[in-house]
């Protein structure tokens, strides 16, 4: 009788998990991405801009003027608000002021107009989102870039018509483009978020609209800040727009140097170096977070459209 023969085991399998692809990501990764993508798309971003400067000013009436009207109503109801005010108080509005709301005026008629433009921006070229491989941030993107072509034509007009105000301009003035980049930076981050949101809750738009007819409101454009007291400007000045609008007020018509300590009429503190870092942490933090968020929820937005 033979021995039995040996039972053979098997060999222990080794299974080798691979982790899928939205989780491997990284955030350094997603942003070389980005940047690539925006890099191949050059011609489409340039073509875009075009078409969309194109469309906003063919067989208007108005023509480019439309750069100057909105800025126009905005100063003449700051005026019209800041004349009842002084003429309530015994007092005259005196050409500084008028200034001041001019400088302010343009800039929030920008940031209005990008704010408006970006959000649908993606529901609105829903043919190429659903058809067409390409980077979706450059539709926000060309809103803006459109929307400062506009907005250089207003401020260029209130930087001509200020010095008529009696204002001077000084080295002070220099803060100006700084301001303005700042405000550039932090529009384009809203126009990411709000086009995003839009495209998931449609009902975005509506919510958008509420925050603009009341946003002046809320934003040193027709008052300035210390007019609202201590705990109302503090309050104010939280909103990222604000800290630039007084700075661009305060650079330009009262020649002050941002990087100075100023107190406000009343006595107490309202300008400090703070307020520029302030700005600058919600304007690019914003926009890291945004195009993080855009890029990798963009994947999903042909199926959601």
């Amino acid at each position: 009788m033979s021995a039995p023969l040996p039972v053979q085991t098997a060999a222990p399998t080794i299974v080798v998990t691979t982790l899928p692809p939205e989780r491997q990501r990284t955030v350094l990764g997603d942003f070389r991405e980005i940047i690539h993508d925006f890099a191949g798309a050059r011609d489409l971003l340039r073509q875009l801009v075009r078409r969309d400067i194109t469309i906003r000013y063919k067989q208007a009436f108005f023509g480019f003027a439309w750069a100057v009207l909105v800025p126009m109503v905005v100063v003449a109801a700051g005026l019209t608000v800041r004349v009842a005010m002084a003429h309530a108080a015994g007092r005259t509005l005196n050409f500084h002021q008028m200034a001041g709301i001019a400088v302010k005026s343009v800039p929030w008629a920008f940031f209005v107009g990008c704010v408006n433009t970006t959000t649908p921006s993606l529901l609105a070229n829903l043919s190429l989102v659903t058809k067409i491989h390409f980077p979706r941030e450059v539709l926000p993107l060309s809103a803006v870039i459109a929307q400062t072509f506009d907005s250089a034509i207003g401020f260029g007009i209130a930087i001509l018509v200020v010095p008529f105000l009696g204002v001077h301009f000084s080295w002070a003035a220099l803060w100006a483009p700084v301001l303005l980049v700042l405000l550039w930076v932090f529009a384009f981050a809203m126009g990411l978020v709000l086009s995003c949101a839009n495209l998931f809750f449609r009902d975005v738009k509506y919510l958008v609209q509420v925050f603009l007819t009341f946003g002046i409101f809320v934003t040193p454009v027709l008052l300035d800040a210390p007019m609202y007291g201590r705990i109302g400007m503090n309050v104010l000045m939280l909103n990222p727009v604000a800290p630039i609008l007084e700075g661009l007020r305060l650079s330009i018509v009262e020649n002050h140097n941002l990087l100075e300590p100023l107190a406000a009429p009343a006595g107490f503190d309202f300008w400090g170096p703070g307020r520029l870092v302030y700005c600058a942490v919600w304007a690019f933090g914003l926009l890291a977070v945004a195009l993080l968020v855009f890029h990798r929820a963009e994947e999903r937005f042909a199926e959601i459209a």
